[in-house]
C-alpha cells in the first residue's frame, strides 16, 4: 500500500487544481501559489481590493474573565435562553449589563 505524502498529493493536483482555481476564481495577475524552494507551496499575495471592508458599527475584543465569572454568564446565558431569549449571548448579557451599570455602587478596588 502507498503512503499518500503532501507531496505526492499536491503533485497530482498541483497544476489541474490550479489551473481550474485561476480561471475561476483569482484573477490572472495574482498567483494561487508560490513554490518555497523545497516543493512547498505558501499562498500567493491577497489584493486590498478582494479584503471585505471590516463592519465599523461593533468591534471584536478580548476580555480578561476569572473562571468562576465566566461560568457564571455561561449559566446567565443558558437561563435566558431555556426562558425564551433565543439570541442571548456572552455578548449580549454583558451589553445589558452595562446598561443597567449604576457606578455609584460600584465599590472601591475592584
Amino acid at each position: 500500500m502507498a503512503v499518500n505524502t503532501r507531496s505526492s498529493v499536491e503533485r497530482v493536483l498541483d497544476d489541474d487544481v490550479a489551473d481550474v482555481l485561476r480561471e475561476t476564481f483569482f484573477a490572472a495577475d495574482v498567483p494561487i501559489a508560490e513554490s518555497v524552494g523545497d516543493g512547498r507551496k505558501r499562498p500567493g499575495p491577497v489584493r486590498a481590493t478582494d479584503a471585505k471592508p471590516r463592519p465599523d458599527h461593533y468591534k471584536v475584543i478580548c476580555i480578561s474573565l476569572y473562571n468562576e465569572d465566566l461560568e457564571r454568564l455561561d449559566d446567565t446565558v443558558k437561563e435566558l435562553k431555556r426562558r425564551g431569549f433565543t439570541k442571548a449571548s456572552r455578548s449580549s448579557v454583558l451589553r445589558a449589563a452595562m446598561m443597567q451599570l449604576d457606578l455609584t455602587k460600584i465599590p472601591r478596588g475592584i
